[in-house]
């Protein structure tokens, strides 16, 4: 996949696999860190060897210890993204962000990827690359495109925990809608209107259904319309 250009203001999926397809995340402690990771690193000034003192200080971690910390730190945040959505799988993740600061992508990409890759290797005494080289991304231009990708990542990929080839089609699209509703590694719950978070801000995202129970009724109308094929072909989805 060609290297794109990054642009302030703009949306971007962003995405990457295990080398080898490996597993990324092991167990839940591993996603828990890797959540963290994704706020505490999109901030101009936080550097990646933060959250491993604050372990050693304080034990494990958890956000309301991230929050009293920024709080008693007196820091002011400057995200260098806005995290609108985000998908783990074991051996891959899905972001979408838009660009605010200046090179933010890319800076804040390297800081989480490397504080990731440290936690994960020193967890299992392993050295070497976690991820398959680079990160991907593909820019996202239009607002249909967004709508689409939404349901992409907070639905289908988790989705395919229980129906591997839902890309293609859905066998019971009632147990998907069940199964995404309580799969805690999307942001699926904070569009429902369920869950709060510290790390994901809708941004445009957030105006593109006039009320959560729209958005709830798009993702009911994809998965039940069997239009999952024109999805991927809406998205161009290269993994």
């Amino acid at each position: 996949m060609r290297r794109i250009k990054f642009e302030q203001g703009k949306i971007y999926h962003v995405f990457n696999r295990g080398v080898e397809k490996r597993d990324i995340f092991l167990s839940d402690g591993d996603r828990w860190r890797f959540l963290q990771g994704l706020y505490l690193f999109n901030d101009e000034s936080t550097t990646t060897n933060l959250l491993y003192r604050l372990e050693q200080e304080r034990g494990k971690m958890h956000f309301g210890i991230l929050r009293e910390y920024m709080a008693k730190a007196g820091v002011k945040r400057r995200p260098l993204v806005r995290i609108m959505a985000d998908c783990l799988k074991p051996n891959h993740y899905h972001l979408i962000l838009e660009e605010i600061q200046k090179n933010g992508i890319s800076r804040f990409m390297q800081k989480f990827g490397t504080g990731y890759t440290g936690f994960f290797n020193r967890k299992r005494e392993r050295v070497g690359p976690l991820f398959q080289g680079r990160f991907k991304a593909v820019e996202v231009k239009t607002d249909e495109q967004l709508m689409y990708l939404l349901v992409y990542i907070n639905v289908i990929n988790p989705g395919q925990e229980l129906e591997p080839e839902l890309k293609s089609f859905a066998q019971d699209p009632e147990e998907i809608l069940r199964f995404v509703e309580n799969y805690p590694w999307s942001t699926h719950l904070e569009y429902l209107g369920k869950r709060k978070s510290i790390i994901a801000d809708k941004g445009v995202a957030g105006t593109l259904f006039a009320t959560q129970k729209a958005y709830k009724e798009f993702v009911a109308g994809i998965i039940r319309g069997k239009k999952l094929m024109q999805l991927s072909d809406t998205l161009c989805i290269d993994e």
